[in-house]
């Protein structure tokens, strides 16, 4: 038997590939599927289910296209409805892969088919558990994400999610080994831990939501403060992933396509978004006006998921060499499939047809603190709500990059304004966006906040440890 966890950092996603005498299994697959079959060619092995834990609204799943070219069953929990063909499993289900079993557990709360899978080896003993959304490290699975099923409340889903933990995974083995669909970093969820897996017995100790003693009353209050709004592409991500979408092969086929300067400039003359992928420095130094930046470096498909409202937006890219598949691809893992193609060499052929290209402005955190002690500036944080309460520069005001898209007009434009971000990258963003916009008065800190609490003449807020709720 052989159990691969394949972490995608940029999306915070766990997918499992289980292998037993010659047959797979596929949990939460991402939208490519050239990963999953290498593995099983390698291994001689065919795949055989795919299963999914739930509708998942932060990712385009590929599971479609890889039971197309696979012949594999695709598995969703009780209630799933779909356009394309699949298997609504029962609790207590049990699928056989080689030597081993795989049992359907149902767990609704974060949504209502939600399932997790419990794994049994050779022997039938339990050894793990596949969670999904239900169960994080950490944490569990937020329940405001598909208050649109029915009448469900997210008050009505919290209720579930209590019962499913309570009564469906606590009762099990304490040393069976949890692997959630998703770690630190994810939006579908508030408290994840960064280890990627945990014995169940440990989070009965340390996961605030498995406490003992916790009441139901209890639970719902806990698990529904603090949230905050999830990305706007959550939803559509979700719809993508109950129907049949354009197949991985065609969208980076027709997004790695080599564009002339004179193709390149028809398409964005058509309403082409020109999405710059290079790092910011680069950014910051040169680029093509007009264009907007986001970095394969960052955050990169959340924050495309966050910032780019039209998940049919025309897209044409400029990637550093040898970048374009990898942007297109992971454009395509959150549902924006309409990428065009790629300008090669883009900044040299820009000017080497007689253009001018555009920069931004960026200051040292120590120039900053200089001009800060002389005269009154405009200093914007554009990092979360969370980070900035936690700790910030006197006198900064907040202005969320997440929020950019309807906060523009807060911006002066008669003066200069200073952004910062935690360590440059999102500031980037935020100028970039500005920018395209018109407001061309943002001066970039160079390190963000990382640099700027190091800088004695800074005044800093002190943080403050918040109230427990129980």
């Amino acid at each position: 038997m052989k159990i691969e966890q394949i972490f995608t950092s940029c999306l915070a996603e766990m997918a499992y590939y289980i292998e037993s005498n010659g047959e797979v299994a596929i949990i939460d697959p991402l939208r490519e599927t050239t990963p999953y079959m290498d593995r099983a060619a390698n291994d001689n092995a065919k795949i055989k289910y795919v299963f999914l834990t739930h509708f998942h609204a932060d990712f385009v799943s590929g599971h479609v296209d890889l039971a197309k070219k696979t012949g594999a069953t695709i598995v969703y929990g009780p209630g799933a409805t779909a356009e394309y063909e699949l298997h609504n499993g029962a609790h207590g289900e049990i699928f056989n892969i080689g030597d081993v079993t795989l049992e359907l557990l149902h767990t609704p709360g974060h949504t209502m088919e939600s399932s997790s899978y419990l794994l049994r080896d050779e022997k039938g003993k339990e050894q793990c558990l596949f969670s999904g959304d239900a169960l994080f490290i950490g944490d569990v699975g937020r329940p405001d994400l598909a208050i649109k099923q029915g009448e469900l409340t997210e008050e009505d889903l919290a209720r579930h999610l209590f019962n499913s933990l309570r009564n469906v995974i606590m009762p099990l083995p304490d040393d069976i080994i949890v692997y959630p669909n998703h770690g630190a970093g994810s939006a579908c969820g508030k408290n994840m831990s960064k280890e990627t897996y945990d014995s169940l017995g440990h989070q009965k100790e340390v996961n605030y939501a498995l406490r003992a003693d916790m009441t139901e009353d209890e639970f719902v209050k806990e698990v529904l403060t603090g949230l905050v709004a999830p990305p706007q592409y959550f939803p559509k991500n979700a719809g993508m992933n109950k129907g049949i979408n354009m197949d991985i092969d065609s969208i980076v086929a027709r997004g790695t396509k080599e564009l002339s300067l004179e193709k390149f400039n028809q398409l964005v003359t058509e309403g082409a978004l020109i999405l710059d992928t290079r790092h910011q420095n680069e950014f910051i130094k040169e680029h093509i006006p007009g264009s907007i930046f986001i970095g394969l470096s960052g955050g990169f498909a959340p924050w495309v998921g966050a910032l780019i409202e039209d998940i049919h937006q025309k897209i044409v890219l400029i990637t550093d060499f040898g970048k374009e598949e990898e942007a297109v691809i992971r454009l395509s893992r959150i549902g924006y499939d309409n990428s065009l193609g790629y300008l090669p060499n883009a900044i040299s052929i820009w000017k080497d047809a007689g253009n001018e290209t555009a920069s931004i402005e960026q200051i040292t955190a120590e120039e900053l603190a200089e001009l800060n002690k002389n005269e009154e500036i405009s200093i914007l944080d554009v990092r979360k709500v969370s980070e900035y309460n936690a700790e910030h520069l006197v006198g900064a005001i907040n202005e969320p990059l997440d929020s950019i898209n309807s906060n523009l007009e807060n911006i002066d434009k008669s003066k200069t304004t200073y952004v910062h971000c935690a360590g440059g990258y999102r500031s980037v963003i935020f100028g970039s966006i500005a920018k395209k916009n018109g407001i061309h008065n943002l001066v970039d800190v160079a390190g963000g906040y990382g640099v700027m609490k190091n800088v004695p003449e800074f005044e800093m807020t002190e943080y403050v440890c918040p109230t427990t709720l129980l």
